[in-house]
């Protein structure tokens, strides 16, 4: 498991260090370098996976960052870096400018030490979901990788392909929505955890002969229907689920607004979600701007215990260079609340109840 990671002069980050656990939360305002942290995650990945020292800062894991000058922090003119902890174990990546005398599209890279497992292997030791996942479609393209290669990419795009070839596999008794001795599959175990979440439902997959193309359905209360005619929700959380589920033991899963275009309910038992996954072996880092999602992840720990209060924790960034850390309690408190940190709903009621007191109807 990776126990910190270290960001220097990368976009906002001059020298920042990040304490990792088991469940890592990222929280806080628009444009405060949330995603910034995973970009760094993820361009550390690639130079571990890459086999040259050129790492493009456009096209792995959809990232679109520019040029160099767009990533490197004003004051690390000389290149940025990332450094990860495994235990006792340091490594990561030094990125330097190719050309200082023309805008590049890429970087140079250094690697340095041992990469944990689930940096230096393919497949579903490391996955990530964006935040902008593929939505509704008729029909997915199948990936030519071999079954233990595949997950669910970085927009969803293989989560029908991964149901269809992987839909028989066997799924770890921790990860089960209702644990049993039973053997239990991943479609099945899909279909439960996306009932949870969104709505009682039903998928399907079929494949076209000597076609790269696989089709997905679902089913609900009425009728089979087409994703385009089932909306965003479902389409959005199925790949977290089928990457969670699928996810290698000891392996990385990073997910960024898991809350989008769910219900209330839904945000609250996705975080439910998350936190048994991460109590299962998979190390989650989850980034939202939903409190139901972190009323989720406190409910898991202090109401069903299903993660020690002292495996998660919380990073909360307001736009400033100081970063706080909160820590959840063993009954699903937090240790305190910073101005800024999900606080609207207070807010909000305060500036009514002024109103109602001052008489207005």
């Amino acid at each position: 498991m990776i126990n910190a990671a270290t960001i220097e002069g990368f976009k906002r980050f001059r020298s920042n260090r990040f304490e990792l656990r088991n469940l890592s939360v990222l929280a806080g305002r628009n444009g405060s370098g949330k995603t910034s942290l995973i970009q760094a995650f993820l361009l550390a990945r690639e130079a571990f996976r890459s086999t040259t020292d050129t790492i493009s800062l456009n096209g792995p894991f959809g990232l679109q960052l520019g040029t160099f000058d767009d990533v490197a922090n004003g004051e690390a003119s000389e290149g940025f870096s990332v450094t990860l902890r495994d235990g006792d174990s340091w490594f990561g990546a030094k990125f330097s400018q190719p050309d200082k005398s023309a805008q590049q599209f890429y970087v140079h890279s250094q690697k340095f030490g041992v990469p944990s497992d689930n940096f230096a292997r393919e497949g579903r030791a490391f996955q990530y979901l964006g935040a902008e996942r593929i939505g509704p479609r008729l029909t997915s393209t199948i990936m030519a990788l071999p079954h233990h290669s595949l997950n669910v990419g970085a927009t969803g795009e293989n989560a029908a392909q991964m149901i269809d070839s992987l839909g028989a596999n066997p799924i770890p008794l921790a990860r089960q929505f209702h644990p049993n001795k039973n053997v239990a599959l991943l479609k099945d175990q899909t279909e439960a955890w996306l009932s949870a979440i969104t709505r009682p439902i039903q998928i399907d997959t079929e494949t076209f002969p000597y076609t790269p193309i696989v089709t997905l359905k679902y089913r609900t209360d009425l009728d089979w229907l087409s994703p385009t005619n089932m909306g965003f929700g479902v389409t959005y959380a199925l790949p977290i689920v089928v990457a969670a589920l699928s996810a290698d033991q000891d392996g990385l899963l990073i997910v960024e607004n898991p809350e989008a275009h769910l219900a209330p309910a839904g945000q609250t038992q996705i975080g439910i979600f998350l936190t048994k996954i991460a109590a299962s072996g998979v190390q989650v880092i989850v980034e939202t701007h939903s409190d139901h999602v972190i009323n989720g992840i406190r409910r898991a720990i202090g109401e069903m215990q299903c993660l020690k209060s002292s495996d998660a924790i919380i990073h909360f960034l307001d736009g400033s260079d100081h970063i706080e850390v909160l820590e959840f309690t063993a009954t699903g408190g937090i240790s305190h609340w910073p101005k800024g940190f999900f606080d609207q709903f207070q807010i909000d009621v305060a500036a009514l109840t002024r109103i109602r007191r001052k008489g207005a109807p």
